[in-house]
C-alpha cells in the first residue's frame, strides 16, 4: 500500500480496530449501544474516531469503554466533550454476567472492534469482541499466512493476464 494512501473501512463504519485480530484470538462478538453526548455524535458523522488502545471493563454490573478516542467537533467551540473519556457501553444484563464469568477465566478480556451507525435511526454502536492474548508464535502464523494468501492472490492475477 503507498504511503499516505488511508484504507478504507466497511460500509457504515465510523473506525475499526484492525489490530485486535492481530494481537487477539477472537473468539466471540456481540454489539452494544453505547451513550454519547450530541458533540461526540456530530464527530463520529465526520469520521473522527480511534479504537487502537482501547478496552472495555465491567464495573459495578455495567460496560465501559476506555481509551477510545473521539475527535472534538471544531464547530462547537466551548461545548465539546473530552476526547478520551470512559463511555458507557449498553447491553442486556444476562449477556454482561455471562460475559463476567467468562473474564474470571485466565487470558480473556473484551476489545471493541468497530464503531459503527446501524439502523433506520442511525443509532451508534460497538462492536465487542471476547478475546484471548495470542502468543509470539501465534502472531508470526498469522504473519506467513497472510504472506502466502497475498502470494497465491498475486500468482493467480498474473496468470489471468
Amino acid at each position: 500500500m503507498a504511503k499516505g494512501k488511508k484504507r478504507k473501512a466497511a460500509a457504515g463504519d465510523v473506525a475499526t480496530n484492525r489490530q485486535a485480530a492481530f494481537k487477539y484470538n477472537l473468539i466471540e462478538r456481540f454489539e452494544c449501544g453505547i451513550v454519547l453526548t450530541g458533540t461526540e455524535v456530530k464527530s463520529l458523522r465526520d469520521g473522527g474516531a480511534q479504537l487502537k488502545d482501547s478496552y472495555v471493563t465491567i464495573n459495578d454490573g455495567e460496560l465501559w469503554l476506555v481509551g477510545a478516542y473521539i475527535a472534538p467537533y471544531p464547530a462547537a467551540s466551548r461545548e465539546n466533550h473530552a476526547p478520551e473519556r470512559t463511555r458507557k457501553l449498553l447491553a442486556h444484563r444476562s449477556e454482561i454476567e455471562r460475559l463476567r464469568g467468562r473474564l474470571n477465566e485466565r487470558g480473556f478480556t473484551l476489545v471493541p472492534t468497530r464503531l459503527y451507525f446501524s439502523g433506520e435511526r442511525s443509532r451508534a454502536k460497538v462492536e465487542v469482541a471476547l478475546a484471548r492474548g495470542k502468543d509470539l508464535y501465534d502472531k508470526r502464523e498469522t504473519i506467513k499466512s497472510r504472506d502466502m494468501a497475498r502470494e497465491v492472490a498475486r500468482e493467480l492475477r498474473d496468470v489471468a493476464r
